[in-house]
């Protein structure tokens, strides 16, 4: 899998597992105008971010690289060929060459696309787990703007739901 389709989906799955800027209601508990209330909910999405460190508005970002895939193994064809060799080497000590070279093949193919497809596994479970830390990661600072952004506006005297 390239890194750009990794960092596509990684970008994909916190968008979809971030909520909105807007996810809850302020009600102006004192009376505030419309205008004041979008000044206050302005300056109290600043200063959460300061507080937070995370920005709403901002494109998602890793804050690290996906897993380098590993160096590639196996693959039915380098299979086929080692097992070709060794079993030529084989198929001669036991008086058939070409039928020994033909089974070392078909073995070697098989083993060497059974350990190419291991190491995919591994490398997409790899990912896997990546992305799930860097979401876990951007909805606890989801969290920790949410909750920060409440209490500015809750001190301003607004009901935050």
């Amino acid at each position: 899998m390239s890194i750009n389709k990794i960092v596509m989906s990684f970008c994909l799955a916190v968008v979809a597992f971030t909520p909105a800027v807007a996810d809850f209601i302020v009600y102006p508990g004192q009376g505030q105008s419309d205008e004041q209330m979008a000044k206050d909910k302005f300056e109290c999405q600043r200063w959460a971010t300061e507080q937070s460190g995370f920005d709403p508005l901002a494109t998602p970002k890793a804050s690290t690289p996906p897993p380098a895939a590993e160096q590639q193994v196996g693959g039915a064809g380098r299979g086929a060929l080692r097992g070709a060799a060794g079993g030529a080497l084989v198929g001669a000590v036991a008086g058939n060459t070409g039928r020994g070279a033909a089974i070392g093949a078909g073995s070697g193919a098989l083993l060497g696309g059974l350990r190419r497809s291991d190491q995919r596994t591994r490398e997409q479970a790899a990912v896997n787990n990546w992305e799930q830390q860097e979401v876990a990661r951007m909805t606890q600072e989801r969290n920790d703007f949410n909750r920060a952004f409440h209490a500015c506006l809750q001190g301003r005297g607004y009901t935050v739901m």
